[in-house]
């Protein structure tokens, strides 16, 4: 097929194509904004430090700093335990949400060779995924000389119930750029296969196309309102029906 052809076949199928854009894109719309719950996500941030000696105040030390982020992914095991999961729900009953629950929505994340550490809680409350992540932020601290017997952790920062409350699980614009697209080259896709599987011929150009060879006459489509105005055409002949009426004259 050439150029021209392939932009007639799709000008011939603009209303399929048009329609599956348009329910594609519907559907899609309907179900974001009726049928999808929206996950909020709040975070917190920790810092392992140790609190330096007195006389190398003001001073980094390079090993203590190793060391600090070393003992960070022992801390991200020991904050996915139940020593801190069961002590925040014990100290915070209102958040109405059990230890292994709270595990499954807790994500503990550092940035490479970081003694900074990111809590994430992911819930369908913007409220109270931010209380969920203080919480486990506030316990952890708390727990934690007990556990290593060494007090180096520090809230960095709490997640604020001022921030906007963005859902992360939804963005209506991408999906439907996604959902038109898509659908866009399934109209195209169906319409090259209906032409394809249509073996039928619409004008002399097919028949010349298919044959080879030039056309000689056509007949073209009669619509019933020329029936109508001819006469003959109200009273139903049968075949041969004119030259027997001719002999017995």
């Amino acid at each position: 097929m050439q150029l021209k052809e392939y932009i007639r076949m799709i000008q011939k199928r603009i209303w399929l194509i048009s329609g599956i854009v348009l329910l594609v894109c519907a559907v899609v719309g309907v179900k974001n904004v009726y049928f999808t719950p929206q996950i909020y996500e709040a975070t917190a941030k920790l810092i392992i430090n140790q609190t330096p000696r007195p006389d190398r105040a003001g001073v980094v030390d390079y090993s203590v700093v190793q060391t600090n982020i070393a003992l960070t992914n022992s801390y991200k095991q020991i904050m996915m335990s139940s020593a801190i999961m069961d002590q925040v729900v014990a100290s915070f009953p209102d958040l109405k949400v059990t230890p292994s629950a709270l595990t499954q929505k807790l994500r503990v994340n550092t940035a490479g060779d970081s003694q900074v550490m990111d809590l994430t809680i992911r819930d369908l409350s913007y409220t109270k995924a931010v209380k969920t992540v203080n919480a486990v932020a506030k316990v952890f601290k708390r727990q934690i000389p007990s556990i290593m017997k060494m007090d180096n952790v520090t809230i960095l920062s709490e997640a604020s119930l001022t921030e906007p409350a963005v859902p992360v699980n939804s963005n209506p614009a991408i999906q439907m750029l996604i959902a038109f697209s898509a659908s866009l080259l399934l109209g195209i896709g169906l319409a090259f296969l209906l032409e394809v599987l249509d073996d039928t011929f619409k004008n002399e150009e097919d028949v010349e196309k298919e044959l080879g060879l030039p056309t000689l006459s056509l007949i073209t489509k009669m619509k019933k309102e020329d029936k109508r105005s001819d006469g003959s055409a109200t009273t139903p002949k049968q075949v041969g029906e004119g030259q027997y009426a001719a002999i017995n004259q």
